[in-house]
């Protein structure tokens, strides 16, 4: 084979079949039909021929052998035969030893009905055991963790687990021990498998010795029904949704080559068990009397009809508008619906009721304009060997698994170079490259400096806290790999700052980005790296203020969509926090809440206590009565994950479809039913009869989804990316002024840690113990700086508050910096977040 050749050609089985070079056999023959039994191997881990399962005959020029197909890579003129009579006896043998301990109880065990050693063994094997001793035996269940049990007695050591930790996760906690016939899979005494995504090694490993906790004598595989879907995180990843009498029972991942590559979250595995809550909504419920006589002053919720509801929700926004103009309406959230759902919701808002006072971010994303008006990169793109990310977005491990994972492969195994531009340490820290941990509300500086490359290098020399040599470095290796794709991971990487500094750095970035683009370079592309489920698609639908669907904003789409719509807002509305605070002003009279829970949620509490007091209606349509729903006037069941049909765009701008497998409880409707009945009741007929008929809308009105058929989108695999916007993004005019920080105070950093007290968590019963309780991480250097001891509790306190929490020590967080998590369980950050600064300084005392 020549150097220009790109495939090589063997004999699989007397058929030609052609490969990649470096193809390992047992991929080429899969691709090519041919199944070759396996244990050990995986497509996305290393291959290590553990198991010798995959043993076939092969000729490399010297006469047939029995090898590996999982370890020999492919050659031009080899010949495979998986049916030799030396095959067959080899994997009857490798069946048999394997048999020799493994109990014999698939009637019992969850793997059943769907185990590749009871298909293999049935294919391949004996028959039947000449093996009478007594097998080996350990004590079992044993519990590595609260969401995975292990059965020691079933383990082949396919090494599927471990490599998986190991290789994939980053996380070594499970490993082999002992040796000969006692070697075992397990943890380390004391130290638990405490891995955000240790349910994959449950759906990956290939008997029953890793069983999921949630799922365990549940249901049988026969007994299933199950939808690919997508899950409507930010990534959108790719599952199969399973469910038995018209209940799920378990989530598994997809192997989509663009997202996911078939790994999923603990948090999103097993969320499962909150759609199934006994305290999900399932009727309508208005403010009233026992009897269900609407009181609006009453004090208590009580169950009522749709047509109520529906009618006394009607008769506010009306008589809202009446009053004091469309602008007394607003609507907040939306990133939990699917697209349809948001397009039909912000249809009834601005073209039924004539308010621009929308946004499904909570004052926790970052400007429309940032998201929709940078370019954008694909998740591929992010990975693409040999090129670089830029890290400028909250802990990707905590909030964004999948992209975690996918970025940890890439840095590893693909040669990319990781630089991260946050103010505390992250997941990926430690395979960075070039690690610059700014000042909370630094960003720019720092941004400004590693893309300009005038640097005063010097010992004794920073910006914005980064050491100038560090700085001057990562400059150096950026400029070097110009040639490659250079993406940032653009979000909010603190809470407690605002998000100005963070725009104004993808500003400095999006400077180097025309040079290299103008030089004919790949340049530089942003993936946004937003918090809430679906948020991508509630921009690209118009849940956004000033913003109209397809990625049009109001001035622009204007004219256009009023031959559709008839009607839109006449100028940009607020966004959650002007919402907010035209609320607690008394000048908001109906509120709509779609899936959000601003007094548990919004970083400023006091803002969102006063502000729901402040309303004279709240209407909330969601899944459970959270705090803020408890407060509403109103309150819609809505249709969840699983129980709707409709489309969802990730990240990238990757529209996936939505599936549903089972009906939502009691009498709950999907989100574009409910805005479709409302604008039927304020005269204004939506038109809608199914999320299809909203989705051939979107497509004839919305400029960048344009003629895209949902037929279009099922036929590609992975779905389609839509990257077209007319939206611009705006480099701030002026930088925000930062305040300098004394010698006594620390610089508040809030992020979100994976488990919390988010809702779906604390309705899943497997997770909810899960979420860690606050502490405050110092930096070593600053203990003896502030004066207080490592483990003891302390008084934080900021402008606008305090608190007593206890405090850690953790080297990355950076000097001057004080780290807390945001949305804990026992204590609330945001009660020391001044949200009216660009920064929060706190001090400290015992």
């Amino acid at each position: 084979m020549s150097e220009n050749e790109t495939v090589v050609t063997i004999t699989v089985n007397g058929q030609p079949v052609e490969a990649q070079p470096g193809e390992w056999v047992i991929a080429a023959a899969e691709r090519a039909g041919v199944y070759i039994p396996h244990f050990c191997y995986h497509p996305r881990m290393n291959s290590v021929g553990m198991c010798r399962m995959c043993i076939v005959d092969i000729d490399t020029g010297r006469g047939p052998a029995l090898q590996p197909s999982c370890m020999v890579a492919v050659s031009e003129g080899m010949v495979v035969d998986t049916t030799s009579d030396q095959t067959r006896k080899a994997q009857d043998g490798v069946l048999e030893f394997l048999l020799l301990n493994h109990p014999l109880d698939c009637p019992v065990c969850d793997k059943g009905g769907e185990c590749p050693l009871q298909d293999q063994t049935m294919a391949y094997g004996p028959g039947e055991s000449r093996f009478v001793e007594e097998k080996r035996h350990f004590e079992k269940p044993i519990p590595v963790n609260d969401l995975v049990y292990l059965d020691r007695e079933r383990c082949i050591l396919c090494d599927r687990c471990t490599r998986f930790a190991d290789e994939v996760a980053g996380d070594p906690l499970i490993t082999f021990q002992d040796r000969g016939d006692q070697t075992q899979v397990n943890t380390f005494p004391d130290l638990p498998f405490s891995s955000y995504f240790s349910g994959n090694t449950v759906q990956i490993c290939p008997v029953g010795a890793l069983t999921a906790v949630p799922y365990r004598f549940k249901a049988r595989p026969w007994d299933l029904t199950e939808v690919e879907s997508t899950y409507p995180n930010p990534m959108g990843d790719r599952v199969v949704v399973q469910a038995s009498r018209d209940q799920v029972l378990r989530y598994q991942g997809v192997d989509s080559d663009a997202v996911n590559w078939g790994w999923l979250t603990d948090k999103d595995r097993f969320s499962f068990e909150s759609t199934a809550s006994d305290l999900r909504l399932g009727s309508p419920l208005i403010r009233g009397t026992p009897l269900g006589r609407p009181d609006p002053g009453g004090s208590e919720l009580v169950e009522t009809t749709w047509r109520q509801a529906l009618a006394l929700a009607a008769d506010a926004i009306r008589a809202a508008v009446e009053d004091k103009g469309p602008q007394s309406v607003a609507v907040l959230g939306g990133a939990r619906l699917t697209n349809e759902d948001q397009y039909a919701w912000a249809r009834l808002a601005k073209g039924v009721i004539g308010t621009d006072n929308v946004d499904a971010q909570l004052d926790d994303g970052l400007p429309t304009d940032a998201v929709l008006g940078l370019p954008r990169a694909t998740i591929n793109r992010a990975c693409t060997p040999g090129g670089t990310v830029v890290l400028m977005a909250p802990d990707p491990k905590e909030e964004q698994g999948t992209l975690y994972l996918r970025l940890r492969h890439a840095v590893v195994n693909d040669g990319v170079q990781l630089i991260e531009l946050t103010p505390r340490a992250t997941g990926l820290s430690h395979l960075a490259a070039h690690r610059l941990h700014h000042r909370p509300g630094e960003a720019a500086a720092v941004a400004a400096a590693l893309v300009g490359g005038d640097i005063d290098a010097g010992p004794d020399r920073e910006v914005g806290g980064v050491a100038a040599d560090a700085l001057a470095a990562a400059a150096a290796a950026l400029a070097d790999r110009a040639d490659q794709p250079i993406t940032v991971i653009l979000g909010r990487p603190s809470l407690a700052e605002a998000a100005g500094p963070t725009v104004e750095a993808a500003a400095e970035l999006m400077k180097l980005a025309k040079l290299l683009t103008a030089g004919g370079r790949p340049g530089i592309a942003f993936l946004p790296a937003l918090h809430r489920g679906n948020v991508l698609g509630a921009l690209d639908m118009g849940l956004a203020p000033g913003v109209l669907p397809g990625r049009v904003t109001l001035a622009d789409g204007a004219a256009a969509l009023a031959e559709s719509w008839g009607s839109v807002p006449a100028s940009p509305g607020a966004d959650a926090r002007g919402i907010l605070k035209a609320a607690a002003g008394g000048n908001i009279d109906v509120l709509i809440l779609l899936g959000v829970d601003p007094l548990g949620d919004f970083p400023d509490r006091k803002l969102a206590e006063s502000a729901i007091k402040g309303v004279g209606t709240v209407i909330a349509s969601d899944l459970f009565l959270h705090p803020s729903a408890a407060q509403a006037d109103i309150v819609f069941p809505a249709a969840g994950f699983g129980e709707r049909r409709g489309t969802h765009t990730n990240m990238e701008g990757r529209i996936t479809r939505e599936r549903q497998i089972v009906t939502s409880p009691g009498t709950a409707r999907a989100d574009w039913a409910i805005a479709s009945e409302l604008a039927r009741l304020l005269e204004a007929d939506l038109g809608f009869g199914s999320p299809e008929e909203v989705w051939e809308e979107i497509v004839r009105v919305a400029q960048s989804h344009r003629d895209l058929s949902l037929e279009a989108i099922d036929t590609e695999t992975d779905g389609v990316v839509v990257a077209d916007s007319s939206i611009a993004f705006h480099s701030p005019e002026d930088a925000t002024p930062v305040p300098h920080v004394d010698a006594y105070s620390l610089r508040l950093v809030s992020s979100r840690r994976m488990y919390d007290r988010g809702t779906l968590v604390q309705h899943a019963p497997s997770l909810a113990g899960l979420a860690a309780g606050a502490v405050l991480a110092l930096n070593p250097y600053d203990f003896d700086r502030v004066g207080v001891d490592m483990g003891t509790e302390v008084q934080a306190i900021s402008h606008v508050g305090e608190m007593f929490v206890p405090v850690v020590s953790d080297a990355g967080v950076p000097r001057g910096t004080a780290a807390f998590g945001y949305n804990c369980p026992d204590l609330d950050v945001r009660a020391l977040i001044d949200n009216d600064a660009v920064v929060t300084d706190e001090r400290i005392q015992t």
